[in-house]
């Protein structure tokens, strides 16, 4: 077994149990939960690298135990598990914080290849060569720490926001292609990862407005421009 701790949260007990069974003998300690509210009580105790969630469960609902994870570690992996027929749980569940999603039904490699692409980046993606630290505007950002400061404030970004972050700036001023940065960041450039990169983008809006000199662009047909 090796150092690294998934928390499952599926009120499904048998798929929970195989998904479980399955991540332990690739050498993940798993650790199944029947609810959110069972799931939110042990990540308040014990420390987790990476939460499976499924949307729907009783008690507290995945978008709930999410946002709830959120709060107490930012930076938390979390991967949803979907029904094909909740695209709008899906948006929500981008909105909430999520990494990835995956449909069922799905292969256990699948699920096991996702999770091995988060873990490479919430520890250091080969793909994206951290540099920085780069200025923009008034604000500072370290992409190594994953800090953006503005004066004596600063925030704690996520794995993705610092990488998607990174990317503009190292493309500042000029256009960063939205398929480039899907497929370095997100690896696939399908309908719901280009609108979780939309929702990334909204974000790192929010926490760059305090300077009305810094700007992110849409660039129709295109992708984004960061000004700076």
């Amino acid at each position: 077994m090796n150092n690294l701790r998934i928390l499952l949260a599926e009120d499904d007990s048998n798929l929970g149990n195989l998904l479980r069974n399955y991540l332990i003998v690739k050498n993940y300690d798993t650790t199944l939960f029947i609810n959110g509210t069972l799931a939110l009580e042990a990540f308040s105790r014990k420390p987790f690298n990476l939460c499976i969630l499924d949307i729907m469960m009783p008690e507290m609902d995945g978008l709930t135990l999410a946002k709830e994870i959120r709060i107490k570690k930012p930076e938390m992996p979390i991967i949803f598990l979907t029904a094909k027929n909740q695209k709008d749980d899906i948006i929500e569940g981008f909105k909430s914080g999520a990494d990835d999603y995956i449909t069922k039904p799905f292969s256990m490699e699948e699920l096991l290849y996702r999770i091995e692409a988060i873990l490479r980046r919430s520890t250091g993606s080969p793909s994206i060569k951290k540099e920085g630290p780069y200025t923009i505007g008034s604000y500072s950002f370290n992409p190594l720490e994953q800090i953006l400061s503005y004066k004596e404030a600063s925030v704690k970004l996520t794995t993705k926001e610092s990488e998607l972050l990174e990317l503009l700036c190292r493309h500042g001023n000029e256009i960063l292609e939205r398929n480039f940065a899907l497929k370095t960041i997100w690896i696939d450039d399908n309908y719901f990862n280009a609108r979780s990169m939309d929702v990334y983008i909204t974000r790192l809006r929010k926490y760059l407005r305090k300077d009305p000199s810094v700007k992110i662009l849409n660039v129709h047909g295109r992708g984004y421009k960061l000004l700076c």
